[in-house]
């Protein structure tokens, strides 16, 4: 077999959705993809759902952007998990809209943090001087529970160097 054979097979118009009929659903392809090495063993497997049209011509680059998408969606949820976000936490206790607020507050936080792990030199050492990502939040919360700090570098400074010193 050659080192790049693969197998797929697909099923245009699959109904979408829970609609009552199915004239009324979104009309999708579902479509399987298998990769094999030089010896005919399979390399890999997986199934996905698009409503773009699947050919033998683009059925691996698919393939490959709903691999890419998967990681990217593992990874951050990944990181809201077990980063300090404790995203895992049922929010679904309240009235109509908490959950989804507390869900947004969640993610802008993991924004502004991403943001800051971009651009803000400080946050960067201040990160990597504690580790996991969890510990640093932890750092966070606890200093600034028994310390007042003059602005925001000397609190990234404190936490980087371990050196605590008032303003």
């Amino acid at each position: 077999m050659p080192d790049d054979a693969s197998r797929h097979s697909r099923y245009d118009g699959a109904p979408f959705g829970r609609e009552q009929s199915h004239a009324d659903a979104l009309q999708v392809t579902w479509f399987s993809i298998e990769m094999f090495d030089a010896k005919g063993k399979r390399t890999y497997h997986n199934s996905f759902v698009t409503d773009l049209p699947v050919t033998v011509g683009n059925v691996a680059e698919l393939a490959a952007c709903g691999r890419a998408r998967w990681k990217i969606e593992n990874e951050t949820f990944n990181v809201l998990k077990c980063g300090g976000y404790n995203l895992e936490h049922n929010f679904g206790h309240g009235k109509d809209t908490l959950a989804s607020v507390l869900v947004v507050l969640n993610l802008l936080a993991f924004a502004n943090h991403t943001v800051a792990s971009l651009a803000v030199p400080a946050w960067r050492t201040a990160l990597a001087a504690k580790g996991a990502t969890y510990r640093f939040f932890e750092h966070l919360r606890t200093i600034t529970t028994y310390v007042v700090f003059q602005n925001w570098a000397h609190l990234l400074h404190a936490i980087a160097e371990a050196d605590i010193r008032p303003p």
